[in-house]
């Protein structure tokens, strides 16, 4: 089992650089970050998380930059989006700058993506909050194209471009792994669809996770595909919880660090990596 951590880094909190360099320090596989662009001052969509939606949620860095830096002073730490709000972002642009980013840190990126939960800002971008997952899905199909192939085009309904050139193509091949984040009651179909890995939240929906592994294992299988590796965000740093997902056969456990200032974080992750350590 792989072991990450996730953080919302902000102007405030702990500089994403030393937490990188303190994660691949202490052992840990992968660091990750998530997105919001904005968040709408008269918002009515209620946060999945509880009542009342964090600080660190409009003050997060771009997930882009902020892993770009983590990167330069890393050599063997993974960085993750988790996750990218695709559906509020060009496919063009967005696939440059993955395909960027996994060519600077030498093939390291995870391409966490999800549809997202706040419906006033995807909406802020154009996106129709009914539709966002048909948007989802012809721009990460559309974006493979570009990685993959060296003239590109794209004909959708959401997602139109004639043949265009775009390099650098990512190291990773043939891109860096499609994460799926989520565990709605059509996700595992999308996992299948278009993703190479599924990442949903522990603890935050309704059907546990335990009950849709076999569900996402006989999906794979009509599809004719391999087991799918599921990495589960929000882990509690418990040997005994982290035991019950190994069981499951979960591939990456992910612990949440607080968005706060370098002591209260590097008390944490030291508490995490001890967790990680006692499994290991």
């Amino acid at each position: 089992m792989q072991f990450g951590v996730f953080i919302f880094p902000t102007e405030y909190t702990i500089d994403v650089v030393d937490l990188a360099r303190a994660a691949e320090d202490q052992g840990f596989e992968s660091l990750w970050v998530p997105e919001h662009t904005h968040i709408p001052a008269e918002r009515r969509s209620p946060w999945p998380g509880g009542a009342e939606l964090p600080r660190e949620y409009s003050h997060v860095l771009d997930p882009f930059l902020a892993l770009t830096a983590a990167a330069a002073v890393t050599s063997q730490l993974r960085l993750g989006t988790g996750v990218c709000l695709l559906i509020e972002r060009d496919p063009i642009t967005t696939a440059k700058e993955v395909a960027t980013l996994d060519h600077l840190s030498g093939g390291r990126f995870l391409f966490g993506i999800g549809g997202g939960w706040n419906l006033e800002e995807m909406g802020n971008h154009g996106t129709d909050p009914a539709s966002r997952w048909k948007v989802m899905r012809e721009r990460i199909l559309a974006m493979k194209d570009i990685w993959t192939q060296d003239e590109a085009s794209f004909q959708g309904d959401f997602v139109q471009f004639d043949r265009i050139w775009q390099w650098p193509k990512p190291i990773q091949q043939p891109h860096p792994p499609i994460v799926v984040g989520g565990n709605g009651p059509h996700t595992l179909r999308r996992v299948v669809d278009y993703g190479d890995e599924w990442m949903p939240i522990a603890g935050r929906a309704d059907t546990t996770i335990a009950e849709r592994v076999p569900e996402l294992a006989r999906l794979a299988e009509e599809a004719g595909r391999g087991p799918i590796p599921i990495s589960i965000f929000g882990v509690r740093p418990d040997p005994r919880a982290i035991d019950e997902w190994a069981t499951l056969g979960v591939a990456r456990c992910i612990f949440g660090l607080p968005a706060a200032g370098t002591e209260e974080v590097m008390a944490r992750l030291k508490h995490c990596a001890a967790a990680m350590k006692a499994i290991a």
